[in-house]
């Protein structure tokens, strides 16, 4: 399946931290208002429905997406527009993941657990999270083929090309990225932050490598002395943003989705389409036997050395 022609919100929002039912009613005003707007899906930040500080409330506000009552609203509303929202996905096994779901029909479509939940700096996400260890792209039928990530994956290139190989046209990453207030908020000689910076090159980049839509939707608000910067954005398969929500605050932005630009981008510069996945995985399984690095993945079972 193919990238669809469609328009998307992207809802930059803070949440009430640990309150699921505040946080899932704000969910639906905001989606009524993307539905108002035109838009056929609507995107918002990483642990959207529970706030990003957790700790350990993180149990306490887990849940399977596909039958929680506390998401039900969600899923009905879903009938009329897509909803990708983060929470925490509650394993049967009892672990918990910080994931992004994905509402269609009705139903829950999808979950992507994030698979590197980072434990530095500002961060302790491996305290408190397992993580994911699956990456595939999905069809929605207002869409079409995309994938999703959670925040830090989208630091680890192999996700972004893997997705890409996968078939996703549009590769959606919900964000709770942080800065220590007071600091990092703006650059030299204008009012957009550093970490925005970094992050649009990211964007661009893995647009134009890969011949795809980079969305990503960031979160806004303060946590725990944290502040979270917004941007987010709308970047197209040629590297250019097309939409960018506030710096700092509560935003509610649209986007058009066109396929014909991917084609377009694909045309002009073919390196996506001559990417020779058998080669790259013969390469990066030689690497893997040269380096053994069995003991770097936590995911991998015991005997994954054989």
């Amino acid at each position: 399946m193919n990238l669809k022609a469609s328009r998307i919100a992207l809802v930059q929002n803070s949440s009430v931290l640990g309150d699921v039912p505040k946080n899932v009613v704000q969910h639906l005003l905001l989606a009524r208002k993307a539905i108002d707007g035109g838009a056929q899906a609507v995107i918002f930040p990483e642990l959207s429905l529970t706030g990003y500080s957790l700790r350990d409330l993180n149990f306490d506000v887990a849940l399977d997406a596909a039958t929680s009552p506390h998401v039900a609203w969600l899923r009905e509303l879903s009938s009329e527009i897509t909803i990708i929202c983060g929470g925490v996905d509650l394993d049967p096994s009892g672990a918990v993941y910080n994931a992004a779901f994905c509402f269609e029909d009705g139903a829950l479509l999808k979950t992507h657990r994030k698979i590197y939940p980072p434990t530095y700096g500002l961060f302790e996400e491996m305290r408190y999270f397992s993580r994911g260890a699956k990456i595939e792209a999905l069809d929605s039928r207002r869409l079409g083929r995309m994938g999703m990530l959670v925040c830090e994956d989208l630091w680890h290139p192999a996700l972004p090309y893997l997705l890409a190989q996968d078939g996703a046209q549009l590769i959606v990453t919900i964000a709770a990225s942080p800065t220590r207030l007071g600091s990092g908020t703006a650059h030299s000689s204008s009012d957009v932050p550093d970490n925005y910076i970094v992050n649009r090159e990211h964007h661009a980049s893995y647009a134009r490598l890969l011949g795809a839509y980079i969305a990503f939707v960031n979160r806004v608000g303060v946590e725990d002395g944290v502040g979270f910067w917004g941007g987010s954005e709308l970047v197209s398969p040629s590297g250019e943003t097309i939409v960018r929500a506030k710096f700092f605050d509560d935003d509610l932005v649209f986007a058009d989705l066109d396929p014909n630009m991917i084609r377009q981008a694909r045309q002009l510069s073919r390196h996506s389409l001559d990417e020779d996945l058998p080669l790259t995985k013969q390469l990066f399984d030689e690497i893997f036997k040269r380096n053994r690095g069995v003991e770097s993945s936590p995911n991998l079972p015991e005997d994954a050395n054989s």
